[in-house]
């Protein structure tokens, strides 16, 4: 069977670089006007940019900036993608794609775009990758990877600023607003609330999150409890610490693994977890759950679904 590695475990993979980044707060960006020219502005990373006043091709080197840039209806000026944005739905299978830890800078030199909206993981080994090409005069905007629910919403904003379609990006923002009010209306009434261990990367390395998480954030909404809430960000988990929690659910979002509900379900030493006694394991959708960026209610509602379908 072909493996390939979850966007949830890539994720994890580069998150030591994310969380111990000092990054500077977002920001807002002030709004391009047309007939005025280029816009200098300050991006997420607190780096002053330019934006150019007509933006007729993008780059998107980050597979959550790349689903924003479509909803926004920007396809059809996006020029090149990173490897993970080729499987989207809505990308040609023939555009030119870029490696996003490792970026072939003569290829995009060439490709000459207008705007790069890079994610801060980029940058995973402390030296800015692109810096060749904002000497070329290519605009440059890097957003580091959001880890809450608010963070989501500023990065879509931002998005929607830098190409003036403000009015968009909020009413994409407020969309996932109304959906998780709606959500968090019924969460709150739950008092008997059910432990979820989610599930990130498969054995034999298990990989999962804590707090600071939006995944965490998601769980708490629909009324249940994360059962490694009282730790930080991405982490490992040891095999007996799951044991030990006895989750009430567990949902996983691996999918490089054929069945990975069933591959949970058939671990020595698990049988007695309530979650497998009661076969309340769960898949939810990988990028859903993995990007962030509004498709994140996709998920919210799969996961509302699986753990309380009678509420839901």
């Amino acid at each position: 069977m072909k493996r390939f590695i979850s966007v949830a475990l890539m994720l994890v993979m580069i998150a030591t670089f994310v969380t111990g980044c000092q990054q500077a707060p977002k920001q807002g960006a002030e709004t391009p006007k047309d007939n005025e020219g280029p816009t200098t502005i300050v991006d997420p990373t607190g780096n002053e940019i330019i934006i150019p006043e007509n933006i007729k091709s993008i780059v998107s080197m980050a597979p959550s900036i790349t689903e924003v840039l479509v909803e926004l209806g920007f396809k059809d000026k996006i020029v090149a993608v990173d490897n993970n944005s080729l499987s989207l739905e809505g990308i040609p299978e023939d555009i030119p794609h870029i490696d996003m830890m490792a970026p072939d800078v003569e290829e995009l030199i060439t490709l000459n775009p207008d705007l790069i909206l890079a994610s801060s993981i980029s940058m995973g080994g402390g030296e800015d990758p692109l810096a060749q090409l904002k000497e070329e005069g290519i605009t440059i905007a890097y957003i580091p990877s959001s880890n809450s629910i608010e963070g989501v919403y500023s990065d879509i904003i931002f998005i929607s600023k830098v190409l003036d379609v403000e009015d968009k990006g909020q009413d994409i923002v407020n969309n996932m607003k109304e959906k998780i009010d709606d959500i968090k209306k019924i969460g709150d009434t739950i008092t008997d609330k059910k432990s979820v261990y989610f599930e990130i990367g498969a054995a034999p390395d298990l990989y999962s999150f804590g707090n600071g998480v939006f995944l965490n954030e998601m769980i708490e909404l629909i009324g249940a409890t994360n059962i490694l809430a009282d730790q930080e960000s991405w982490i490992g988990v040891s095999e007996e610490a799951v044991i030990s929690a006895n989750p009430d659910v567990i949902i996983t979002n691996v999918n490089y693994i054929e069945n990975a509900t069933e591959e949970i379900k058939s671990r020595d030493g698990w049988e007695n977890i309530n979650a497998i006694k009661n076969d309340e394991v769960y898949y939810v959708d990988n990028m859903a759950s993995s990007l962030p960026n509004h498709n994140i209610i996709k998920a919210l509602d799969e996961m509302a679904k699986a753990v309380y379908p009678d509420k839901y």
